[in-house]
C-alpha cells in the first residue's frame, strides 16, 4: 500500500472545495490549480497551495493535460484527483497520469474507454446479462436502415449520438414521417459537438424515471454498492435535484437494480467510484423488469452528497483508499438509514430561458452545516464560491448545492428548502425560487415524478416575476424606514427625503428606487402601530402592507388581490449592500436597486449600449455617422457559449463606438453611443 501525501485536484469551483475538506480531514495536503479568471477564487483560498495554469478559456488551462502534468510536477504532488468534468473522463489524461509517476484517483483508462461509447458499452451489458434498452446499437448507419430498425423496435424512439452527453445528439420521434429529419439533426449536432456522427436507436420509455446505483471497485476484485438515487428530475438532460432512496423503491426492485449494477461494474474491472444509470418506467409502480441499463459515468458524480448522507459514508475518503491499495467496505457493512434531497443552486434566470447570470455575489451564507434537531435532520451546503467572488462567463454557473437530510423523505424536502431559502444568495439571478417551488410542488411532495416532470410544469415552477411587483418596492421603504429609524443611519443621497415619519402620522416620506433601470417612486403614507403601512407607487397605486402577521380576522378583512399579496410578500428578509437592498423569502431573492447619481454623465439611458454581462464581441453592425432605428441590431455578442443582439434603444445617429469584433468586453461597459439625427 502507497500513501497519499500530495493531492492535486485537477478541477474548480465546487468539487475541488469537495475534494479539500477531505484531504484536510486526512491529513493530505491539497493543490488547487487556477485559471486567471480564478485567481481569487474559493478553491484557490482553500487550499494548501495553488498552480496557476492558464488563461481563463477551460481549452487553455484547465483541459490542457500537459500544464496539469507539470503542475504536479512542480508542486510534488503525488496524485491527482480529477473531479468530474474536464478531464475525469478523458483516459488519455489517465495515461500521461500513469506514464509521470502520479497516482490517478479513479478507474483505469480501459475501463473508461470500455464505457465511454454507449453503443459498445450496451453490447458489453447485454453479454454480461445486465438488462439493455430495445434498441439497435450496430455500426451500419445508412439512413435507411436505422429508419427500417426504428420501425422494427416501435414509436416513440430516442435517437442518441454514440459518443454523446449532456443531452447533446438526441432526439425523441413519435412517428416514422419525423424520423429523417431528426436523424439529420442529431447525426449534424453530434458531429459538431463530438467529432463523431454515428447514433443508436432505443426504445423510448413513456413517462421514464433516471434511477442510477452508486458502485465502488478495488485493487482487490471487490465491487459493492451504496444504493440507489433518482435523478429524474431533470431539463434539456441536466439533473435539477436528486434524492436517496428513490421515492417508491421496493427490497425486491432494489435488490435486482444493485445487483445489475454490480455485474456492471465487474464486466469492465472497475476501480474507484462509478455511477451506473438505468431507465426506468415510472408509468406504475416500479418493477424489477421494467429497468434497462443507460449508461456508466466513471467518476464521481456532482449528486454524490446524497449517498452520503444517508449511507454515514464519505466517498472521497473511499476514492483516496482504494488508490492507495486499501480494501473497501464489506456490502453487508454498508448501511442506509434516512432520506436526503439535493438542489443545485445555479447563477441563471429561470424566467429568461435560463440564461446564466454574470456578476458578483452580495450576500451567500454558506455554512456548512445546520442541524433541525436530532430528530429532524438538518441540511449542508457544499459551495463553490462564496460571497462577493465572480460567476464569470467562462465556467458552469453553479453557485453550490444543497442537501437536506432527516428521518423521512418530506422532513428532508422541508430541510432542503429551508437551506435555499437561509442561504440568501443575491447580487444576481438566481435559480433558488424555482428549486424552492419544485421541492413545495404536490406532485414531488407525492412522489409522482419523471423526466418530464419540470418541463410540464415549467410555467408553475418559475412562478410570477417578483421584481415587477411594487410591493417589493414598498417593503423595501419600509425596511429602509426602520433601518433610518437610527439617525447615523440616514442615506447621503439627494433622492430620498425624510419628513419626519411617526406612527399614525400621515407625513409623507418618499424613496425613489430603480426597477430594471428605470426610476420607481414609493411614497409612505402612513404607518399605523399594528404595523399597517399604506404606501404610493409613482403617484398613483395605493395598497397596503403589513410587516407583523395577521390575525384571522385581519385577513379576512381584506380584498382578494390584497390577501394574496400579503401571503406571497409577507415576512421577508432583507440586508442593506453598497448600491441595493436584497430582499429573501422562500428562495426568492430581489435586488432593490439605489439610483445611481452621476451629473456629469451624458452616455447613460437611452443614448448608449452596454454588454448586459461579460463576453466577447461577434460582430459590430454600425460606424459612426449610421442613422440607426429603434431596435436594429447594432453588436452580437456571446457570452456562456450564447449569443445575443444588442439593440438600438431608440432612433438615432451612431456618434461613438468603443469596441470592435473578438474584443472581450466587461459587464455594464459601454460599447456604442447615440446622438440625435439633426438632419
Amino acid at each position: 500500500m502507497t500513501k497519499i501525501k500530495k493531492i492535486l485536484i485537477a478541477n474548480r469551483g465546487e468539487i475541488a472545495c469537495r475534494v479539500m475538506k477531505t484531504c484536510r480531514k486526512m491529513g493530505i495536503a491539497s493543490v488547487a490549480v487556477y485559471s486567471d479568471a480564478d485567481r481569487k477564487a474559493l478553491h484557490v483560498r482553500m487550499a494548501d497551495e495553488a498552480v496557476h495554469i492558464g488563461a481563463s478559456p477551460a481549452a487553455e488551462s484547465y483541459l490542457v493535460i500537459d500544464k496539469i502534468i507539470a503542475a504536479c510536477k512542480s508542486s510534488g504532488a503525488d496524485a491527482v484527483h480529477p473531479g468530474y468534468g474536464f478531464l475525469s473522463e478523458n483516459p488519455d489524461f489517465v495515461r500521461a497520469c500513469v506514464n509521470a509517476g502520479i497516482t490517478f484517483i479513479g478507474p483505469s483508462p480501459e475501463s473508461m474507454e470500455a464505457m465511454g461509447l454507449k453503443d459498445a458499452a450496451k453490447k458489453l451489458m447485454e453479454k454480461a446479462g445486465v438488462p439493455v434498452t430495445p434498441g439497435y446499437h450496430g455500426k451500419d448507419q445508412s439512413p435507411k436502415l436505422l429508419k427500417a430498425k426504428a420501425g422494427m423496435i416501435g414509436y416513440p424512439v430516442l435517437i442518441k449520438a454514440v459518443a454523446g452527453g449532456g443531452g447533446k445528439g438526441m432526439r425523441k420521434v413519435d412517428a416514422a414521417d419525423d424520423f429523417d429529419d431528426a436523424l439529420a439533426s442529431c447525426m449534424r449536432e453530434a458531429n459538431s459537438a463530438f467529432g463523431d456522427d454515428r447514433v443508436l436507436i432505443e426504445k423510448y420509455i413513456l413517462s421514464p424515471r433516471h434511477i442510477e446505483v452508486q458502485v465502488f471497485g478495488d485493487t482487490h476484485g471487490n465491487v459493492v454498492h451504496m444504493y440507489e438515487r433518482d435523478c429524474s428530475l431533470q431539463r434539456r438532460h441536466q439533473k435539477v435535484i436528486e434524492e436517496a432512496p428513490a421515492p417508491g423503491m421496493t427490497e425486491d426492485v432494489r435488490a435486482a437494480m444493485t445487483k445489475a449494477a454490480v455485474e456492471a461494474a465487474k464486466a469492465v474491472n472497475y476501480v474507484g467510484a462509478g455511477t451506473v444509470e438505468f431507465i426506468v418506467d415510472g408509468s406504475g409502480k416500479l418493477r424489477s423488469d421494467g429497468f434497462w441499463f443507460m449508461e456508466m459515468n466513471t467518476r464521481l458524480q456532482v449528486e454524490h452528497p446524497v449517498t452520503e448522507m444517508i449511507t454515514g459514508l464519505d466517498l472521497v475518503e473511499l476514492q483516496i483508499r482504494v488508490a492507495q491499495g486499501e480494501e473497501l467496505p464489506k456490502q453487508e457493512d454498508i448501511k442506509m438509514d434516512g432520506h436526503a434531497v439535493e438542489a443545485r443552486i445555479y447563477a441563471e434566470d429561470p424566467a429568461n430561458d435560463f440564461l446564466p447570470s454574470i456578476g458578483k455575489i452580495w450576500c451567500f451564507d454558506d455554512t456548512d452545516w445546520r442541524s433541525n434537531g436530532e430528530d429532524e435532520g438538518g441540511y449542508r451546503i457544499d459551495p463553490g464560491l462564496d460571497i462577493k467572488a465572480e460567476v464569470s462567463i467562462y465556467y458552469d454557473p453553479m453557485i453550490a448545492k444543497i442537501i437536506g437530510f432527516a428521518m423521512d423523505r418530506h422532513a428532508a424536502i422541508d430541510n432542503a428548502a429551508y437551506g435555499i431559502d437561509e442561504a440568501e444568495i443575491s447580487g444576481l439571478k438566481t435559480n433558488t425560487a424555482f428549486l424552492v417551488n419544485c421541492l413545495r410542488h404536490q406532485n414531488f411532495l407525492d412522489g409522482k415524478i419523471h423526466t418530464g416532470f419540470l418541463p410540464e410544469n415549467m410555467e408553475e415552477l418559475i412562478g410570477i416575476d417578483v421584481e415587477s411587483c411594487n410591493e417589493v418596492y414598498g417593503l423595501a421603504a419600509l425596511y429602509v424606514l426602520m433601518q433610518y429609524d437610527n439617525p447615523q443611519n440616514h442615506p447621503k443621497t439627494p433622492f430620498n427625503t425624510l419628513d419626519g415619519w411617526r406612527p399614525n402620522a400621515n407625513t409623507r416620506t418618499s424613496f425613489t428606487f430603480l426597477r430594471k433601470g428605470t426610476p420607481i417612486q414609493v411614497d409612505v403614507l402612513s404607518v399605523e402601530e399594528d404595523m399597517f403601512a399604506k404606501l404610493q407607487v409613482n403617484g398613483n397605486e395605493v395598497f397596503t402592507i403589513s410587516l407583523a402577521p395577521l390575525t384571522d380576522a385581519q385577513t379576512g378583512s381584506l380584498d382578494k388581490t390584497l390577501r394574496t399579496s400579503l401571503n406571497l410578500y409577507g415576512a421577508w428578509a432583507y440586508k442593506f449592500n453598497d448600491d441595493h437592498i436584497s430582499l429573501f423569502r422562500k428562495g426568492v431573492a430581489v435586488k432593490v436597486m439605489l439610483p445611481k447619481f452621476d451629473s456629469s454623465s451624458n452616455t447613460s439611458g437611452g443614448n448608449a449600449v452596454s454588454a448586459p454581462m461579460p463576453g466577447k464581441i461577434i460582430a459590430v453592425n454600425a460606424q459612426v455617422g449610421d442613422s440607426v432605428k429603434a431596435g436594429d441590431k447594432l453588436i452580437i455578442m456571446e457570452a456562456m457559449k450564447m449569443e445575443m443582439s444588442l439593440e438600438a434603444p431608440r432612433d438615432g445617429v451612431v456618434a461613438a463606438v468603443h469596441t470592435s469584433t473578438d474584443v472581450l468586453v466587461s459587464d455594464g461597459e459601454i460599447l456604442l453611443e447615440l446622438e440625435e439625427d439633426n438632419k
